[in-house]
């Protein structure tokens, strides 16, 4: 099938190489134009895509928008039979949506319609869900509304981070776009719109909601902690130094919230207690509990804000 795929971060780059695997006709590779980073940013750094899209020798655009006529006749051009939209980070307008002949197939990382929007993998894992999953969906004008192709789910266990579900969900979405592609181009696809019921909005990680509030029952700062994890990271200073969280589990003990309980970095929470198994100091590397205790001194009875 001749395609256009669309998407920036690492999420999508499995399934931009699936694609290519299974002997699609990718025409072109539209992805996020490359930021400054590097040493002191003063390289342009592209994204996770168009390394991978330009590593396979693929065409790779970076279209700061798709509203001008001009982008969206560039568009057409490719003559594409679809376009397959991973996390692309652009708003797609309907001439676009409209032109693949199959239209605009989208891997979402959720099982919709719970966790529309940019966030699905943090929101599912904060929120202390049991499962996420992907969606295959045809992509409409709405905040991802259009109606599912296919869908499959996956457990989320009790100390799974956001790092190890997006992982498991990128994995999934390729191989669940490759077969679903199969069967569309079959014609044995019939698209079911969503229920109305159940709809939950996955709204965009804001700082101000990354400070680990220790008020809060030991299982809702268990879930706040690994879904930040690794990345924006949830936090608490301890003399006057930030430091990330980045896994715990269920402690034992109680106590006055922000409390720190034993010399395992166990933490007393609003209800019972978490205990951080791994942290990160600002500009440091990510380590254990017990490497950032023999480097820090931790008593039972400190507080951690």
């Amino acid at each position: 099938m001749r395609l256009i795929f669309m998407g920036t971060p690492d999420f999508a780059v499995p399934t931009l190489l699936a694609l290519a695997g299974a002997g699609h006709d990718i025409a072109a590779v539209y992805t996020r134009a490359a930021k400054p980073g590097g040493r002191r940013g003063l390289d342009l750094v592209p994204t996770p895509v168009e390394r991978a899209a330009r590593e396979l020798g693929l065409p790779v655009l970076t279209p700061k928008t798709l509203k001008d006529e001009a982008a969206q006749a560039a568009f057409r051009a490719h003559n594409a039979e679809a376009a397959v939209v991973v996390a692309y980070g652009l708003i797609l307008p309907k001439p676009v949506l409209d032109a693949p002949r199959l239209g605009c197939i989208n891997v979402h990382a959720s099982l919709l319609p719970r966790w529309r929007g940019a966030a699905p993998i943090n929101r599912a894992i904060m929120a202390g869900d049991a499962a996420s999953g992907v969606t295959i969906m045809q992509m409409d004008e709405g905040l991802d509304t259009g109606a599912m192709v296919t869908a499959e789910s996956v457990a989320i266990s009790a100390d799974m981070t956001a790092g190890e579900l997006h992982d498991e969900l990128a994995k999934l979405g390729s191989a669940l776009m490759v077969r679903a592609l199969a069967e569309i181009e079959r014609g044995a696809v019939m698209p079911m719109r969503q229920p109305v019921q159940g709809v939950t909005y996955a709204e965009k990680i804001s700082k101000a909601e990354t400070r680990i509030d220790w008020t809060k029952s030991w299982k809702q700062v268990h879930d706040h902690i690994r879904g930040l994890s690794p990345f924006p990271g949830a936090w608490f200073e301890f003399g006057g130094v930030r430091v990330k969280a980045l896994r715990s589990t269920k402690g034992e003990g109680k106590g006055a919230p922000g409390t720190v309980l034993d010399g395992s970095l166990t933490n007393a929470c609003g209800d019972g207690a978490v205990r951080l198994t791994q942290v990160q100091r600002a500009g440091k590397q990510p380590m254990s509990a017990e490497e950032f205790l023999r480097g820090t001194k931790v008593e039972a009875g400190a507080q951690l804000l």
